[in-house]
C-alpha cells in the first residue's frame, strides 16, 4: 500500500457543492512530504441571484510511503444572495494501493470525514478510487467518489461524484489540459481548459504547485461558469 493526493487552492462555490468537488486526487505520496494547501472556486452564472464562493485551507504529512492524512482547518462557503461563512473541519486520508508501473494504472483510496458546523447541517464520509494513468508527458487521472450523510436525520440516500484530467507536460512549470467535473446528485456536468505547474525552489527541498481554469457547464442544471484554483506549499 502507499498513497498521494495534491494540496493547495482558493475560491468559490454555488448551490450545494463543496470546494472539494472541484478538486483532483492522484494516487501518490512521497514519504515525510508536509503539504500546505489552498483551494477553491468562484461560480458565474447570470441565471442566479449572485455568484457564489468557496475556499479550503488544509495542512497533511505523509507519515509513510503509502498513507498522508491531511486536516481541512478552515472551510469556507458564500451561498449566492447570503453571507459567508465557515461551514466545519474535515479529515482527509489518502491510500496509495499501487506501486507506480505495478500494474497498467496506478490506484489509490480516499477516505474522509466531514464534520458541520452549520445549524442544520450534517456529517458526511466520502470514499473513492483514484486512478492514475502516464504515458510520456500525457497524464489522465480518474476519480469516482461516493459520499453518505451520517448522524441524526441524516439523509439515507448517497451522493456521486466523478472527475478526469488529462494534461500535457511541455515542461515541469507548465502542463496545459482539459478537467470534467460530474456531480450527479445535482444533476451537474462542467469540463474546460485548466493548467499547471511545478516549480522548485532552488537551493531547498521545497517545491510550489499550482493550478487554475474555468470550467462550463455542458447540461442546464450546470453552472455556466466556473473559475477554480488551487496553491499548494511542499516542504520536508
Amino acid at each position: 500500500m502507499r498513497a498521494a493526493v495534491f494540496g493547495i487552492v482558493a475560491l468559490c462555490c454555488v448551490g450545494m457543492a463543496r470546494a472539494d468537488d472541484y478538486n483532483i486526487y492522484s494516487p501518490y505520496v512521497i514519504a515525510s512530504q508536509n503539504e500546505i494547501e489552498l483551494r477553491g472556486y468562484h461560480d458565474v452564472d447570470p441565471r442566479r441571484n449572485a455568484g457564489g464562493a468557496a475556499a479550503e485551507v488544509a495542512i497533511a504529512h505523509a507519515v509513510s510511503s503509502w498513507w498522508k492524512p491531511e486536516v481541512y482547518i478552515a472551510e469556507y462557503q458564500k451561498d449566492p444572495g447570503s453571507r459567508g461563512r465557515l461551514i466545519g473541519y474535515e479529515f482527509e486520508n489518502i491510500f496509495q494501493l499501487t506501486a507506480p508501473g505495478e500494474y497498467w494504472a496506478d490506484g489509490g483510496l480516499l477516505a474522509e470525514y466531514a464534520h458541520s458546523t452549520v445549524a442544520g447541517g450534517h456529517d458526511t464520509i466520502e470514499l473513492g478510487a483514484l486512478i492514475e494513468k502516464t504515458m510520456g508527458r500525457l497524464a489522465h487521472i480518474v476519480n469516482l467518489i461516493w459520499e453518505k450523510q451520517v448522524g441524526s436525520g441524516a439523509s439515507a440516500n448517497y451522493g456521486f461524484r466523478y472527475t478526469y484530467s488529462g494534461t500535457y507536460a511541455v515542461s515541469q512549470l507548465f502542463r496545459p489540459g482539459v478537467e470534467f467535473y460530474g456531480r450527479h446528485a445535482d444533476n451537474s456536468y462542467q469540463a474546460g481548459p485548466i493548467v499547471s505547474g511545478e516549480w522548485h525552489l532552488a537551493g531547498t527541498k521545497s517545491n510550489l504547485e499550482y493550478r487554475v481554469g474555468v470550467v462550463v457547464g455542458l447540461n442546464a442544471d450546470a453552472p455556466r461558469q466556473t473559475w477554480l484554483a488551487r496553491f499548494e506549499y511542499e516542504f520536508f
